[in-house]
């Protein structure tokens, strides 16, 4: 990215204080109007009323507004040396007690991290690792089979999350938490605490928790210490394992135990904190987002029943035989894939990606000051048809490298290369997200478990509407719920 230019002649640059900016008032200025569960919709709609570069005011905090997908590419690649997550996210999350991972630390301490969390995350570790899955996919199939039995409503989000948790914490640590075959969901509920609260606090002007703490602060007083007491244990049982099983460290059995073997290594500079941190990062991280994206492609394609339909048919030819699905077959299943980017795009879990400029910088034809917090809007040129055809609709086709009949450009290609280029459900640049081979993966093994069993008798919501957005830090569907027949 250009730093701004001194030069004699050069071309004046917009300052901060030049960019449009909804209305706003005295010493508080925004903070009134905000509606946070939304925020992310009214930041949109501001970006289509006031264009891609505006301003807010939260009290003394002074924010930058990107709604264009090249300038937020531009942002996001400018990581980590340009742009940083955001002193006030740090400072939140230290004095909530948590241990800093890869996803909030800066720096060189980032970059010793990152080594350490992409050799856990390599493709090649998450085939060795890929039999535990199947494991936790063969349980939700067990527990979705006795439901459909019993005519029960499955809640999409919570249901999905125990998938999630089972599936990171065997996965990636080796351990075995089974709350698909169990009532009890005691880490989902010390888990759902943590971004909610760090996502109010972040948007809120005066430490209020410290003074009058609310009932939520309360509770999440009691679940830090509970997830944090986890963490060490998952952290304690690998290295025991590692220990009476040195062959471990050659071949390690899961992302926990090649995390401590990357750290191990002379000097990694990793110490145990580190490690903790990323733990928990996987199981924030792990669990949240993977399962609200499992439910907003769930809701979309029983709202779009040829789509379902072609999928269905996709996983009948390639998912033959009774046994469990390889690594190969999954591989094959591209329309799977493009559903599943597809639904990313119209609902990303990140909508937004605040960050926190390091130097003088540039953005368009903006002049940026070290310091300056800039929010980019991962899904404003998404859903825009200035930029992609039929641009609210959902249709996979558009990510097959050889188009389709739905309505995509008749050059080969072209919608793929454009939705490629627009949406970055996972990021971009340097700090792009490194669990999103996994990520993938682990949506390709529900959608084919659920599919391949069961058909999808309804998807619901209290209200009949489509599922609203919630945004708690992450973007959530609220309210789905499903029926199934088993097949």
């Amino acid at each position: 990215m250009n730093t701004i230019s001194t030069e004699p002649g050069a071309t004046a640059l917009r300052r901060y204080e030049d960019l449009p900016s909804p209305p706003a008032l005295p010493i508080v200025g925004h903070l009134l109007s905000l509606d946070r569960p939304r925020l992310h919709q009214q930041m949109e709609a501001w970006a289509r009323q006031y264009g891609p570069l505006y301003r807010l005011r939260l009290g003394r905090f002074r924010l930058m507004v990107v709604g264009e997908h090249k300038l937020v590419a531009q942002v996001l690649r400018d990581r980590p040396d340009g742009f940083r997550r955001t002193e006030r996210l740090g400072m939140i999350w230290t004095e909530m007690g948590l241990p800093v991972g890869v996803f909030g630390a800066n720096g060189e301490a980032w970059a010793r991290q990152r080594r350490m969390v992409m050799a856990s995350f390599d493709p090649a570790h998450v085939r060795h690792y890929f039999p535990s899955m199947l494991k936790v996919a063969e349980r939700l199939r067990r527990r979705w089979q006795g439901m459909a039995e019993r005519g029960e409503a499955i809640q999409l989000q919570p249901e999905l999350m125990r998938y999630t948790v089972d599936t990171i914490a065997g996965l990636a640590f080796g351990a075995e938490v089974n709350t698909l075959e169990s009532d009890e969901d005691i880490i989902q509920q010390h888990l759902d605490k943590i971004f909610p609260a760090l996502f109010r606090r972040i948007l809120t002007p005066l430490p209020t928790w410290r003074w009058w703490p609310s009932q939520a602060d309360r509770e999440l007083k009691q679940s830090i210490p509970a997830v944090l007491a986890a963490v060490d244990g998952f952290i304690a049982a690998a290295r025991a394992r590692m220990a009476a099983d040195p062959a471990r460290r050659e071949q390690p059995a899961n992302l926990l135990e090649a995390m401590i073997k990357a750290a191990d290594e002379p000097g990694s500079g990793i110490q145990d904190g580190d490690v903790a941190g990323n733990v928990l990062t996987m199981l924030l991280a792990g669990e949240d987002t993977t399962a609200n994206s499992l439910a907003w492609l769930i809701e979309l394609l029983w709202q779009h029943p040829e789509c379902l339909a072609r999928l269905e048919q996709e996983l009948a030819t390639e998912l033959t035989g009774s046994e469990a699905p390889t690594l190969e077959q999954l591989g094959r299943l591209d329309y799977l894939e493009a559903c599943i980017h597809e639904s990313m795009r119209l609902k990303p879990v990140a909508p937004q990606i605040p960050l926190q400029a390091l130097r003088d910088t540039q953005i368009g034809d903006v002049q940026v000051r070290a310091g300056q917090i800039v929010i980019s809007l991962m899904r404003s040129d998404s859903v825009s048809e200035q930029h992609l055809k039929d641009a609210s609709r959902f249709l996979p086709e558009r990510w097959l490298s050889a188009g389709g009949d739905s309505g995509e450009s008749a050059a080969p290609g072209l919608q793929a290369s454009a939705a490629k280029r627009i949406a970055m459900p996972f990021g971009a640049g340097p700090r792009i997200c490194p669990g999103r081979y996994l990520a993938l993966l682990e949506m390709k093994l529900a959608m084919a478990t659920l599919l391949r069993h069961f058909r999808i008798g309804s998807v619901d919501t209290p209200d009949g509407q489509a599922a609203a957005e919630l945004l708690a830090f992450t973007m959530t569907p609220v309210g789905l719920s499903m029926r199934l027949k088993p097949r």
